[in-house]
């Protein structure tokens, strides 16, 4: 049976958090002398994070440029009692969803989509609506991006 707690994060693994989210690419050497800590201790402390699954992984973001030349949006989704997880197997399929994530209130899932035109994002709606067990969706376009801290969700 495993632990199911959260790992205890003490101030140097959130200085060390941190320093990764603002370049997820520093080196050991760099992230050792911001932190003060000794390079061994930097490694030690990104296997264990790694390990608890505190970090699952490291990535790239697309600058605003790139991302401007398609359309996001996020689709508020509502299912039917008992459908999720056929939605979620075919929703998964859909390579435009970025992300989906299971939410409280009016909706059940509310999903980030990034599309190439207006057309394709029509579709692509249309496919989500189409799947069974959807109910409902709304969809807001995404305009700007005012604040970005990496990964909201």
């Amino acid at each position: 049976m495993s632990d199911s707690r959260p790992p205890v994060l003490d101030e140097v693994d959130r200085q060390l958090i941190a320093a990764l989210q603002i370049n997820a690419r520093e080196s050991v050497a760099m992230l050792a002398r911001q932190l003060g800590i000794a390079r061994t201790t930097v490694t030690s402390r990104l296997a264990r994070l790694e390990k608890a699954r505190v970090i699952t992984g490291y990535g790239v973001r697309l600058g605003q440029r790139v991302i401007d030349g398609g359309l996001q949006a996020y689709v508020g989704i509502k299912v039917q009692p008992r459908s999720g997880k056929e939605v979620l197997r075919r929703l998964s399929g859909m390579a435009q969803v970025q992300q989906l994530c299971a939410v409280s209130g009016e909706f059940d899932y509310v999903a980030w989509l990034r599309t190439e035109s207006p057309e394709q994002l029509d579709q692509l709606l249309d496919q989500i609506g189409s799947v069974d067990g959807v109910e409902k969706t709304t969809t807001s376009i995404i305009l700007s991006s005012k604040i970005d801290r990496g990964h909201a969700l």
